[in-house]
C-alpha cells in the first residue's frame, strides 16, 4: 500500500473508534467532570503510547527540539475533549457526531490560511452537502428549528471543542519536524496531560473516584486505549501524507458508526429524518475520497 493508501485506512479506523466515545462519553459524562476524566485518560494513554514507542522505534532526543509545539498541540486536543465531554452532558450522541462532522469544513479553512492547502470544486461541493447533512440531524430533522436556529446548549459548547480539532490537523503538518507518528504523539498526550491536570486541578481534587459507576472506569479505559492512544498515532500517520480537509473528510462516517454503537448498547435507531441527513454526510466522504488529479500545491 502506498503510504496515501495507509493514511486512508487510518482514517477509516479513526471514526470508529471515535465513534465509541460518543456513545459511551454521553453515559458517562453525567458522573464526572470533564477534566477529571481526561487528565488521567491523557496520562494513560501517555504511557502507553510511550512504552509502545521505547519498545519499537524509541523516543530520540530529537523528538524533544522545540517542546513548544506539543503545548500548541496538546492544548488543542484537550480543549477539545474536555468541550466534547461538556457538550455531551446535554447534547444525544448521534447530533454530536453530527456537529463533529462540521470539522472537514473548517479543517479545510485552517488547511489553506497555515498551509495554502488548495480545496477543489469537488471537495468544497463535498464540504457544503456534508454541513447540510449534519446541520439536518443537529436540529433533529426539525425544519422549524433549523429555521429558528434552535441549536442545543450542548451542541455549540461542542462546537467550539471541533474548532480546536480543526486546528490540531494542519497544525500537525506545520509542526513536525521529522518525528515518526509515535513520538510525536506521546510528546502531544505528555503535554495536553499536563495542560489539562492544571487547568482542572480543582475539578480532579473534587472528584470521590471511590464512587464513581462502572461506565466511568468503562469508559475512562476505552478513552485512554482506543480513543486517545490508538487515534492520536492514527491521525497523525494520515495527517502526514493526506490534505488536512480528506483527513478530515472521515468524521462524516462517525454519526453512522455511533448509530451501530448506540443500537449495539440497546439504544433506539434514529427516525428516518435523521437517517436522510446522515446519508447526506455520507455521500460527502465519497465525493472528498475521489482522487484530485487537479490539486494545486
Amino acid at each position: 500500500m502506498t503510504p496515501a493508501a495507509r493514511g486512508h485506512l487510518a482514517m477509516l479506523a479513526f471514526s470508529a473508534l471515535v465513534a465509541g466515545s460518543f456513545a459511551l462519553g454521553s453515559m458517562a459524562a453525567g458522573h464526572i467532570a470533564p477534566a477529571a476524566l481526561n487528565a488521567p485518560r491523557f496520562v494513560l494513554a501517555a504511557m502507553i503510547v510511550g512504552a509502545g514507542a521505547a519498545m519499537t522505534t524509541g523516543i530520540p532526543r530529537s523528538t524533544w527540539r522545540a517542546p513548544w509545539r506539543y503545548l500548541l498541540l496538546g492544548g488543542a486536543m484537550g480543549l477539545y475533549f474536555v468541550l466534547m465531554f461538556e457538550g455531551l452532558k446535554t447534547a444525544p450522541p448521534v447530533s454530536a457526531a453530527a456537529v463533529f462532522t462540521l470539522t472537514p469544513v473548517m479543517a479545510g479553512l485552517a488547511g489553506y490560511v497555515m498551509l495554502r492547502q488548495i480545496t477543489t470544486p469537488r471537495m468544497a461541493l463535498a464540504l457544503a452537502i456534508g454541513a447540510m447533512g449534519a446541520l439536518w440531524v443537529i436540529f433533529r430533522a426539525d425544519l422549524g428549528a433549523l429555521i429558528a436556529f434552535e441549536v442545543g446548549r450542548g451542541e455549540v459548547i461542542y462546537f467550539w471543542g471541533c474548532a480546536a480539532h480543526a486546528i490540531y490537523t494542519p497544525l500537525v503538518r506545520l509542526l513536525n519536524r521529522g518525528e515518526r507518528p509515535v513520538a510525536f504523539s506521546f510528546g502531544t498526550m505528555l503535554a495536553a496531560a499536563g495542560l489539562i491536570t492544571l487547568a482542572g486541578w480543582s475539578d480532579i481534587a473534587a472528584t470521590d473516584w471511590a464512587a464513581l459507576p462502572g461506565i466511568v472506569w468503562i469508559t475512562l479505559i476505552y478513552t485512554a486505549v482506543f480513543a486517545t492512544a490508538l487515534t492520536f498515532v492514527l491521525l497523525q500517520y494520515a495527517s502526514l501524507h493526506l490534505p488536512s480537509a480528506k483527513v478530515m473528510a472521515y468524521t462524516y462516517l462517525t454519526p453512522s458508526w455511533v448509530i451501530c454503537w448506540q443500537v449495539a448498547l440497546g439504544h433506539p435507531v434514529p427516525g428516518g429524518l435523521m437517517l436522510a441527513g446522515i446519508g447526506l454526510t455520507v455521500v460527502a466522504l465519497f465525493l472528498l475520497l475521489k482522487d484530485e488529479t487537479a490539486v494545486l500545491r
